[in-house]
């Protein structure tokens, strides 16, 4: 740009006046050896003399001045390991300047004033206006702290660097805004284009290393929590794609990592909260840019190595939405199955309501459809790019044909994509239809030679065999098959027919089996609630024939079993301790009822007179029960642990009793007692640590530890199990060893059997080389003829 030297001295000053950057006070000789000025020797005079140089005897234009002034704040920044010098010049962004001072480094979710506007490009000046949520912060604004390591900034040299080149990009744009008809002079405008220009280029060199240290492409992008908390000026993202796509290797290794970053925060991302939106209109925004008719970001995702990964398992379904790029952002849903955490925070809890759950349907209707219409943008980019089309197409075919078995009655749910994933993909395909004229679908498509869609063989047809089908494709297939080449509205039309086939209905089918397990469940609810009077006194009645003097029990109770008591018949209090196993497990909430307290009791009375119960498996399921009420195992059931542990009956007894218990495990009289025993002694032991946390339990133990009665033979019993558990890990570890070593082997390996090379991989599924069990015991069934046989087997299912 060819300005003279009045008209550069007067854009240098107005630069200096509008655009916000701050003169700074440089000596003489360090300009003259920065910018290397050596063909003229300044004289020792004023700073003001030094600027009246003519720039164009010193840069060519403007463009090399920007470049230069840039390059030495980013220099000198990284130069510098305390706080950096030019954070005065990083006000006009209050998020990023905020976020690169505080402790956690954490960016805020910008919204912009207006609505509609987009993560990346929203409207200019809006840039820092308002928050809603710290998305990375630990406390309670953050709705899961998986999002916090997408979110955060990375405490490092080139985020400095990056902030002060997005804010000296915003600030252009600001200028733009405050002087619009200064800035669309010839001359300006020209300058503030170089200005945006330069910092994009700065921005690729830092993104590369270039600056500091080279970075690959394995590495996370500095740029993606900005993008994902909506903190990028208006046209940043655009000009990066525009600015680095000619150069094939630089484009990659800038947005290789951003499309990485993207897809895993998709992973982590739940209809929880409203994040996930960030996400899907992020990477559709970066489809969305074009230059000329080509679409840059969309050619970089179709040429990832998982575009349309190969099938490596009869679970195709479920492999290409796992490990397909596009299929972490097809499967946000609100089915259970799909993701739990939907559940957990809107339909769990005693106060939820008919009018919650229209109202917070209603919500979760709303979320899906905006990001179904952020996958649409994504999807629809990819087919209106030319370079892209055809492998949009494939990838739509091998959804559809990977999953052919949800048509099915009986369908493995883990061979084939979710139905939230499906409904998602329907609903894409549905958009891409409305404007299909039927007249264009050509009917026959289904039997052309270059369908894409691979419908089973066991396909039932309208009326004709499948030999008949045979034949007549034979004779339709002969020397001039009147078939032309298949257009986009045919195939997307009847993918589109195929992928309701495969989404609503096997929805519809899984919805009526939900309805009719609710009806079953609501008519064994009310069968309770009509029996109420016979089952709900079980428990009391029990202590009524242990002490006469209930509810005022009085512990120890004597040695001599009451016959009244024994005489009973088993289940009296097996279907106490099963019924409550199975209501923590899936009903903690109505623990918090009134009538726990009866439970309570039952419970302490049991567990602190097990030599009342014959039967060592019965007051196991006791001890599991409690187990399983343990805060640490089961939340939710914390208030009636504590109403456990801290009733003046366990207080004194509860200690002592279960250390003679663990004592008396180590013979049950079943022919797996030896095996059964660790389980037992596990949740015997866990609780323990529980109760060493509440001081009203110190007591029993020293008491325990000072007697040595029962404390004695618990610690010997413990280093023994201990000493033996870890020799079998050791023993494992061998054996795993061994195995590993042999597959290592190629050669001979392949030579082994085959029943034996599928032997070996589940043998060591089965070595335990964890000390204790990874989930809790369970008894599914109790012997009832255990007074009569100490012989008898017990079906125990240890997990």
């Amino acid at each position: 740009m060819d300005i003279d030297s009045v008209s550069c001295e007067k854009s240098i000053s107005q630069v200096d006046v509008d655009s916000g950057i701050e003169n700074m006070e440089v000596d003489e000789n360090e300009r003259k050896e920065k910018r290397n000025l050596s063909d003229k020797e300044l004289s020792s005079g004023s700073e003001e003399q030094a600027l009246q140089l003519n720039p164009k005897e010193v840069f060519s234009d403007f463009k090399d001045l920007i470049g230069q002034i840039l390059m030495e704040v980013l220099m000198m920044s990284t130069q510098t390991r305390d706080e950096n010098p030019f954070a005065s010049l990083t006000a006009t962004s209050q998020p990023i300047a905020v976020a690169a001072r505080s402790p956690d480094r954490n960016l805020t979710l910008n919204t912009g004033s207006n609505p509609g506007t987009s993560p990346m490009f929203c409207t200019v000046g809006s840039f820092g206006a308002s928050s809603l949520s710290s998305l990375g912060a630990s406390g309670g604004a953050s709705t899961s702290d998986s999002y916090s390591d997408h979110f955060a900034i990375e405490t490092c040299k080139e985020t400095d660097m990056l902030n002060y080149l997005i804010e000296c990009f915003d600030r252009v744009g600001i200028e733009g805004k405050k002087a619009p008809k200064m800035c669309s002079q010839p001359g300006v405008s020209q300058f503030l284009s170089n200005i945006r220009s330069q910092c994009i280029s700065h921005t690729a060199l830092v993104l590369q290393g270039s600056l500091t240290q080279p970075r690959s492409m394995q590495q996370p992008s500095f740029l993606v929590p900005y993008m994902l908390c909506r903190n990028l000026p208006y046209g940043f993202i655009q000009e990066l794609v525009i600015t680095t796509h000619q150069d094939e290797e630089v484009f990659k290794q800038i947005f290789i990592p951003i499309l990485q970053g993207l897809a895993l925060a998709a992973k982590e991302c739940s209809l929880d909260s409203d994040y996930f939106k960030y996400l899907l209109m992020a990477l559709g925004e970066l489809c969305e840019t074009k230059f000329g008719k080509t679409h840059p970001v969309c050619n970089l995702v179709a040429s990832l190595p998982l575009w349309l990964p190969k099938s490596l398992s009869p679970g195709s379904g479920r492999e290409l939405q796992r490990l397909s790029y596009l299929g972490a952002f097809f499967s946000f849903s609100v089915f259970t199955e799909d993701d739990a955490k939907v559940v957990e925070k809107y339909f769990s809890g005693p106060a939820i309501t008919l009018k919650n759950t229209h109202v917070v349907s209603q919500s979760l209707q709303h979320y899906l459809e905006l990001g179904r219409k952020e996958l649409f943008k994504i999807l629809h980019s990819i087919l209106l790019n030319g370079e892209t089309r055809e492998a949009a197409l494939g990838y739509m075919a091998a959804v559809v044909n990977a999953n052919m078995k949800k048509a099915q009655m009986q369908t493995d749910d883990r061979l084939v994509s979710t139905d939230g994933f499906m409904l998602n993909f329907l609903w894409v395909l549905q958009q891409l239809s409305t404007k299909i004229k039927l007249e264009t679908v050509d009917p026959s498509y289904i039997f052309h030679p270059k369908c894409r869609i691979t419908l089973p063989t066991d396909e039932t047809r309208v009326n004709t065999t499948m030999e008949d089908v045979n034949d007549w494709l034979m004779e339709l297939y002969g020397d001039q098959p009147p078939f032309s080449e298949p257009k986009f509205p045919t195939e997307c039309f009847f993918l589109t027919l195929h992928a309701h086939h495969l989404s609503i209905l096997p929805s519809c089918r899984r919805y009526i089996r939900r309805l009719w397990a609710i009806r079953e469940l609501n008519r064994t609810v009310e069968d309770l609630k009509n029996n109420e009077s016979q089952w709900k006194d079980s428990p009391l009645l029990l202590l009524r024939i242990l002490d006469p003097a209930y509810p005022d029990v009085t512990l120890p109770f004597g040695s001599d079993v009451p016959k009244a008591f024994a005489a009973l018949p088993e289940f009296y209090v097996e279907d106490v301790a099963e019924f409550l196993f199975f209501i923590v497990q899936y009903s903690p909430q109505v623990l918090y009822e009134p009538c726990t307290q009866g439970i309570v009791m039952f419970l302490v009375v049991m567990l602190c007179n097990q030599n009342y119960i014959q039967n060592p498996y019965l007051v196991a399921k006791l001890v599991e029960v409690m187990f399983m009420t343990n805060p640490a195992v089961q939340p939710q059931t914390q208030k009636f642990f504590e109403m456990i542990e801290n009733h003046p009956l366990s207080t004194k007894l509860l200690v002592p009793s279960w250390m003679k218990f663990y004592k008396d495990v180590e013979h049950t009289g079943a022919t797996c007692e030896f095996y059964d025993k660790f389980t037992i002694r596990y949740h015997i032991s866990t609780i323990f640590k529980s109760l060493w946390q509440n001081i009203a339990h110190h007591g029993s133990f020293m008491e325990e530890f000072n007697s040595g009665k029962q404390f004695v033979p618990y610690i010997n019993m413990l280093i023994n199990d201990t000493t033996f558990l870890l020799d079998e890990s050791l023993e494992s570890l061998k054996q795993i060893h061994e195995v590993q070593e042999e597959m290592k082997n190629k050669e001979q390996w392949e030579q082994l059997p085959q029943a034996q090379q599928q032997a070996r991989p589940s043998q060591l599924a089965q070595l335990p080389i964890s000390p204790w069990p990874r989930k809790p015991w369970t008894c599914s069934t109790f012997s009832r003829s255990r007074s009569r046989s100490h012989s008898s087997d017990r079906n125990l299912d240890p997990n």
